[in-house]
């Protein structure tokens, strides 16, 4: 496959190709992990509970509506969620590039994408679990439309993670699985809209943040759920594409080997299919 652009690499990689670190990625890094303890200390710590009541009148008690500690699990299920969409979103506009301009650079992109994107899938699915069970008193709602796409989602992507595994041919590799990646892609869109679409077949309430129904606080900690592991997300990709171009050199390099192996014991064949030819006089010592 032709590769039409390099690997970017800073200082520290180029002088350690064995490395995937960087200044830069040990310093984003560092911000991201200190952006999740202040993340998981403003959600289970400083912001309050969901204490919404319904005024049922006034010979009646009011009835608690909201969701109680169990919101505070959504500043981290939510981003979660949305790094889902950004990283599975990211694999389709690689595999579109490869099947496009049949690019090592983007296939490799496409890869890592959906590998840490099904990391984010499991999340999404695992956290959402957790919040179901008081809120839907249940763990898994099978009848469920958002979670049964959900699901369907995050095993094409397993698929695909598998199915590049099964392939040795890199021009192949890369073409197949670009199309299995934007097969899954199609089912992004319905994943988001499934709320929308479906709403009598889903457990799932509609966004909050365009009806403007959540308060400074709760809607501060939800953005800031979400440049943490929107930064988590970028350390992870930047990772794992380096360890995947590290991968992709020690194939050619070891595919030029193979090759050259193969043409130095051809050339020795032909030589000794030539020595063998020659009339015995002129092989034969004087």
């Amino acid at each position: 496959m032709t590769i039409t652009s390099a690997a970017p690499q800073t200082n520290s990689v180029a002088n350690n190709p064995g490395s995937t670190g960087s200044t830069a990625t040990r310093a984003l890094g560092l911000a991201s992990l200190v952006g999740l303890a202040v993340l998981l200390v403003l959600a289970f710590v400083i912001t309050d509970p969901d204490q919404r009541v319904f005024d049922r009148g006034a010979d009646l008690e009011p009835l608690l509506t909201g969701q109680g500690d169990a919101v505070r699990l959504l500043y981290v299920h939510f981003p979660v969620a949305m790094v889902t969409y950004i990283a599975f979103s990211l694999n389709a506009v690689g595999s579109i590039a490869v099947l496009w301009k049949k690019s090592t650079w983007w296939d490799n992109t496409a890869a890592a994408a959906a590998e840490v994107g099904v990391l984010f899938c499991g999340l999404t699915l695992v956290t959402g679990s957790i919040w179901g069970r008081p809120i839907w008193n249940t763990w898994w709602k099978w009848g469920d439309v958002r979670l049964m796409t959900t699901t369907i989602l995050f095993l094409i992507f397993v698929g695909y993670l598998a199915y590049r595994r099964t392939m040795t041919d890199s021009r192949v590799r890369a073409k197949r699985s670009a199309v299995v990646g934007l097969i899954g892609a199609i089912n992004i869109p319905i994943v988001y809209k499934s709320v929308d679409w479906w709403q009598n077949r889903t457990l799932h309430q509609q966004s909050t943040l365009r009806d403007r129904s959540i308060e400074d606080l709760t809607l501060f900690a939800m953005i800031f759920g979400m440049v943490v592991f929107v930064a988590i997300f970028a350390w992870l990709m930047i990772h794992r594409f380096r360890i995947g171009w590290l991968e992709h050199q020690t194939e050619t390099v070891g595919l030029e080997a193979a090759i050259e192996e193969r043409r130095a014991q051809t050339s020795a064949a032909i030589f000794d299919a030539v020595t063998d030819s020659r009339p015995s006089h002129e092989t034969g010592s004087d």
